[in-house]
Parts: structure tokens; C-alpha cells; sequence
């Protein structure tokens, strides 16, 4: 590809020493310049693109992409646009030549569920024998192959590579996580979204949007780059005023919900510890439908999936076989086996709201005490802690607070401000720094017929201390703590 066809996509304010270069690859990692890249200096978390652009010439780059022009002693063709970030997008759309335009593409975005919905949706194409890749937090999966990802959203350049890899695997379908992240750093910008989903908008992120109008704002994004259909939880309340303020598109709404009226809708919900059953409703017909995942929240899974199965007129036989048929997820809600009289639960709640939800289903079905080992990411959101440490304090017997990839801050401050939380209902609770101590103290105490909840970290088979990426796989560490019985 030539320079002056990328450029000519861009909103060029200046280019210097331009010329018909040719561009065999794009990165925005001085690190892995290829000869003949184009390198894009985009602003990161922890680092600026335009110190590192030096570095990516003398690696071969053949042109660079730049907000701010950076004076250098080569004559290579630098572009100045207003925006790097949403170039990245645009070359690396253009580049790949707009793959999600050759496929369906449906996004799910929300604080919680995002994970779990794409995964029966996914389970509900593999009924009806539609081949579907899916993007998130877990990783990507495409025809059976596992590919790890960075994000819950990969950078824009990463997500177009991987949706070329599903277009050249044949695969005619894709779920992906959109995160309020990706929607505000253009990492999905570009992308051909046929369906927008929104699951439910709570307290989350602060410490990069810091506020919720922001973080709101950030999510409604999505609804305004679909297609096809927009899907919108109506009985959450940021889902009822995003579903008004989009009533001036022209893309069709469909609702789902349980307690306000809606297009897809569920009734006769029954509640069990192994599952849910409810009739699900949709504007043509109605099928009883048996989940084997509990909890509320699986319904309201349930029905966003089913809501975009139902916009791709999947027939609603193949709906039910779908929702009946899918497994626990790993991380969420995943009960790992003891072979004791006590149970152990992962869970990736890491959030007030999620964790209140995933508590009410023990609720549900618990005869002994309810303990939870949970802390709250380092670098992150502060005015999440207190919240969680609240909703952990009234519905648990024991609160172990502990870490969860405390990164560059001090595990113990992190504690100690959820700890506020738990002090304000009056919980019980132990701090134990060391995440793996704290599952041993859990376990080795454990009575007859305890649930023991390990919140926060879910699939995650690491935990990040300062700088340092440590292997922790709570699964592997319950097991240890297991044989030490």
C-alpha cells in the first residue's frame, strides 16, 4: 500500500517530506518496527508514542503518523493529523480493507454480563450451526483456536488483524466485548457494526472517565456506529434514557427486560442453586427455556442473547437450544469441585453492583456461613471500595479482604478503604495482604456446608505486583489449599 493512499483516508493537517512510499506494515510499538511500517504515535497510560519516534526510524520505519509534529534528522515522510488514535483506526481498517464489513458483527457493552452474553450468544449460533468467532475479555476464540488478547478490547490495529484472521477462517459471525475504554480510545472506531448491545450501566472506571456522565457517554457511543439493530436492557435505568436518546436514529430498538414492558421479555422466572428456568417471550412467539448458570442476572444474559439471536431471525427452537445448552463460563460463577462438604465459587465480580448480584444467588441457595475473599485493583477506580466492602459486610458471614492485582499502589491502603465499607454495616471481617493466605485461611476454616466466594480475579490466571506479572490461578491454588486438608 502507498503512502498517499492512507493519507488521502486521514485528516491530514500537514505532511512533511511526503511522498510515494510504499507501506508493507503498520505498529504503534517502536519496539516491533518492521522495515517499510508505518509507525503511529498514539498517547498510552504510561507512555507517549511521539518520544519513541527516533527510535522506530532507526528501526525502518518508511513514515510516521503524528499529532504534534517531532523534529528529526531524517527526511522520512511524517504526517500530522489531529487525531492518532482514530488514524491508527482508519489506516488499520483501510489496510486489512474493512474486514467486519464482510461479516456480522455484534458488540456488548456494559459494566457486567458483557462476557457472559457473548458467550450464549455464542452458544446459540453453534446451534443453529452458524459459525461465530468472539472477542473479549477471555481472549478471542475463532473456529476452536484460543488467541490471547491484552484487553478486553484490543487497540484498534490488533482487533482489525484479528477480524481479518475470522474473515480468512470463513467465519460469518463475531461477538465481541466493547469496553468504555476501547469506545473512548477509538479502538473499535472504523468497525462495521451490524448490533449494539447494552447489558447495564453501574459505578465503574471512575478513576479514567471520572464521572459517570462521562462513562455513560462512553458507552452510548457503540449505539451510534450500528446498523442493524440496537439492543437496550430497559429496566436498567442509564439503558431507559440511552433507549430515549435514541429514538432520533434510524437504526430499529428492541428492548429486553423483566420488569418493565418490553419486545423481548421474561416470565414464570423459578430460581434454583443449579440453574434458572423462566418462559422466554419474544414479539413472535414463547418457549419455557432451562439454564443451567444461576441467578437473575443469567436471565437477563439470557434475554440480550436472545434479543440478537431473535434481530437474525434464528428461529426460536434453536434460541432454547442454545440457552439450554450452555455451560458455566470460566471464572464467572464457576464452582470448583472439593469433594469436601463446603463449597468454593470463582467469580470475576470486581465491582459493588456485581458483587452484590453474585452474593444474592448465594443467598439463594446457602446453608451455612457466606465467605468472600475479595479485594480491588490498584491504579484503578478508588470510589468503588468502600461500596464493595459494604455490600460484602451485609451479606456475608466472614469478609476476607485481601489483594487484587494491587500494581503500583500499597496493597494495604487498598484494603483499608474497603475496609471502611465493611465498618459501615457492621461486617465481620479479617485482612489478609497475600491473596493466596487469604484463600488457605478460607479454606482451612471452612465448617459444614460454608460457601466460600473468591471475587474479583475470575478467568484471570495472573495477579499484577508492581511492575511484575505473577502466575496466580485461583482453580490451581484452591486445589493446593485443598490437599493441604
Amino acid at each position: 500500500m502507498r503512502l498517499w493512499e492512507i493519507a488521502e483516508e486521514l485528516d491530514v493537517e500537514i505532511a512533511v517530506g511526503f511522498k510515494d512510499v510504499h507501506i508493507t506494515g503498520i505498529t504503534y510499538d517502536s519496539r516491533m518496527v518492521k522495515k517499510g511500517d508505518i509507525f503511529v504515535a498514539i498517547e498510552g497510560f504510561n507512555a507517549d508514542g511521539h518520544d519513541f519516534i527516533r527510535d522506530a526510524i532507526k528501526m525502518g520505519a518508511s513514515a510516521v503518523v503524528v499529532q504534534r509534529h517531532i523534529p528529526t534528522d531524517s527526511k522520512i515522510a511524517q504526517v500530522e493529523v489531529k487525531d492518532s488514535r482514530q488514524a491508527l483506526a482508519k489506516i488499520s481498517s483501510k489496510f486489512y480493507n474493512n474486514p467486519s464489513s464482510k461479516f456480522n458483527l455484534i458488540g456488548v457493552t456494559g459494566t457486567n454480563g458483557k462476557t457472559s452474553t457473548t458467550y450464549i450468544i455464542e452458544s446459540i449460533f453453534q446451534a443453529r450451526e452458524k459459525n461465530i468467532g468472539v472477542v473479549g475479555t477471555i481472549g478471542c476464540l475463532v473456529n476452536g483456536m484460543f488467541i490471547e488478547t491484552k484487553n478486553t478490547t484490543p487497540e484498534s490495529l490488533e482487533l482489525q488483524q484479528l477480524f481479518n484472521e475470522i474473515l480468512e477462517s470463513n467465519v460469518e459471525n463475531c461477538v465481541i466485548e466493547v469496553s468504555s475504554h476501547s469506545l473512548e480510545m477509538s479502538r473499535v472506531a472504523y468497525s462495521d457494526f451490524d448490533i449494539g448491545i447494552l447489558t447495564n450501566i453501574t459505578k465503574d472506571h471512575l478513576d479514567y472517565h471520572k464521572t459517570m456522565e462521562n462513562y455513560y457517554n462512553a458507552k452510548k457511543k457503540l449505539f451510534f456506529m450500528t446498523n442493524k439493530y440496537n439492543i437496550i436492557n430497559i429496566d436498567d435505568e442509564y439503558g431507559r434514557r440511552l433507549y430515549n436518546e435514541l429514538s432520533i436514529i434510524k437504526t430499529p430498538l428492541l428492548t429486553y427486560g423483566i420488569d418493565s414492558e418490553s419486545n423481548v421479555y421474561a416470565t414464570d422466572i423459578c430460581l434454583r442453586a443449579t440453574g434458572v428456568s423462566f418462559k422466554l417471550h419474544t414479539p413472535k412467539e414463547s418457549i419455557d427455556i432451562n439454564m443451567k448458570i444461576p441467578g437473575l442476572f443469567t436471565v437477563y444474559n439470557g434475554l440480550a442473547a436472545a434479543s440478537s439471536a431473535y434481530a437474525y431471525d434464528i428461529d426460536i427452537e434453536y434460541i432454547k437450544m442454545g440457552l439450554d445448552q450452555v455451560r458455566g463460563i470460566k471464572g464467572r460463577f464457576e464452582v470448583i469441585p472439593t469433594n469436601k462438604d463446603f463449597t468454593v465459587i470463582i467469580d470475576f465480580a470486581h465491582t459493588a453492583d456485581a458483587l452484590d448480584k453474585v452474593l444474592s444467588v448465594i443467598d439463594q441457595f446457602a446453608e451455612g456461613r457466606k465467605i468472600v475473599v475479595f479485594g480491588a485493583g490498584g491504579d484503578r477506580d478508588r470510589t468503588k471500595r468502600a461500596p464493595m466492602g459494604e455490600v460484602a459486610g451485609r451479606h456475608c458471614d466472614l469478609c476476607i479482604v485481601t489483594s487484587d492485582n494491587p500494581r503500583t499502589e500499597e496493597p494495604k491502603k487498598i484494603i483499608n478503604d474497603i475496609i471502611e465499607g465493611v465498618k459501615k454495616v457492621k461486617g465481620n471481617y479479617i485482612d489478609i495482604v497475600d491473596r493466596r493466605e487469604a484463600i488457605e485461611y478460607a479454606i482451612k476454616n471452612s465448617r459444614p456446608k460454608d460457601i466460600i466466594l473468591l471475587a474479583g480475579k475470575g478467568h484471570e490466571t495472573h495477579t499484577i505486583i508492581g511492575d511484575r506479572v505473577v502466575a496466580f490461578d485461583e482453580s490451581e491454588i484452591v486445589k493446593e489449599a485443598l490437599k493441604l486438608l
